[in-house]
């Protein structure tokens, strides 16, 4: 194994560990909880080559579905990743997946926010159409239950990635981050 492999596969470890302590950060508002997964997921999507962000949270979504209680509220199991939140967990894919390919670690606070704001938008679009799908909600209660209550909050996230990013610019030089 090269020095390159074993450090990448350090900070997969490491990123995966992040989500998974932050999604622990759970308040029940309903059907969807309030957690700090997506705060992690940010911090990690723009820290991270697109390779790594999304070996971390395909790691993160693999010790959940074989039961281990890194999901929101200490909880696991593969029913976690069929069930009516299910569109959330596989959105952090794409969250992840789209904002670390739009950032590096020279990108402008708006680029970050920006692309933060797209990944986080594809997550609530995957979320929300799963949940009325396999919940059988109304589209009105849907929106109620899984978009609306986390607007404002996911911003205030999206801003404090978007200022840890250009805090933490000088130590994480994305393009040598795996060098």
């Amino acid at each position: 194994m090269t020095n390159h492999s074993t450090k990448s596969l350090v900070y997969i470890a490491i990123g995966t560990a992040i989500i998974a302590a932050l999604s622990q950060v759970s308040l029940s508002i309903g059907p969807v909880p309030f957690t700090l997964q997506t705060l992690a997921i940010g911090l990690v999507a723009c820290l991270y080559k697109p390779k790594e962000a999304i070996a971390s949270l395909a790691l993160y979504l693999t010790l959940g579905a074989i039961g281990l209680p890194v999901f929101a509220g200490f909880s696991g199991g593969f029913a976690a990743l069929v069930g009516p939140t299910a569109g959330f967990l596989w959105g952090f894919l794409v969250y992840a997946a789209i904002t670390s390919a739009l950032t590096k670690s020279t990108s402008s606070p708006v680029t970050v926010f920006s692309a933060c704001l797209l990944g986080t938008a594809s997550c609530f679009l995957l979320g929300c159409l799963v949940f009325k799908f396999v919940s059988g909600a109304s589209w009105s209660d849907t929106l109620a239950w899984t978009v609306l209550p986390f607007i404002l909050p996911d911003l205030a996230k999206i801003t404090l990635v978007t200022v840890c990013h250009r805090l933490l610019q000088p130590i994480t030089k994305k393009e040598a981050f795996f060098a």
